[in-house]
């Protein structure tokens, strides 16, 4: 995750829309201490109540708005956290965001990164400009 991703300055979204970021941050922040098997059955489930995927504006909106919430935090906040507290957070407002695990190629390095997406347009929030390619290993 870049600088300008992890820091995001601006408050973003909606009242609600902060409010759930809060609520889906600190329960990602819960899930990822847990075995990761259990963070996986919780994510299906969270999927599950969101009934329809959210638009691409609200989307990244949502995202923003998480790592907006992250940075008030005094624990580490990175594309783990963040991600997951997206789909969180979106199965809060009745939504849907798929919660993604893999790799990032850039020019010269190779990242292990984890994002959420929407299943036709892809990552929210990244940036995917400029030869940086998402591959997904896990999509949950």
């Amino acid at each position: 995750m870049t600088t300008i991703q992890a820091y995001t300055a601006h408050r973003a979204g909606t009242f609600t829309e902060r409010c759930a970021a809060r609520l889906g941050l600190a329960a990602a922040l819960v899930l990822l201490r847990l075995p990761f098997r259990y963070t996986v059955r919780v994510v299906r489930l969270a999927r599950c109540a969101g009934r329809r995927p959210l638009a691409r504006g609200r989307a990244e909106e949502l995202v923003s708005a998480v790592r907006y919430v992250g940075r008030r935090w005094p624990v580490r906040i990175a594309c783990m956290e963040s991600s997951l507290g997206a789909v969180l957070a979106a199965a809060i407002l009745r939504r849907r965001l798929t919660w993604c695990l893999g790799a990032r190629f850039t020019p010269p390095p190779v990242e292990y990164h984890a994002w959420a997406e929407i299943p036709v347009h892809g990552p929210v929030g990244e940036y995917t400009t400029g030869g940086w390619h998402h591959h997904t290993a896990l999509q949950i």
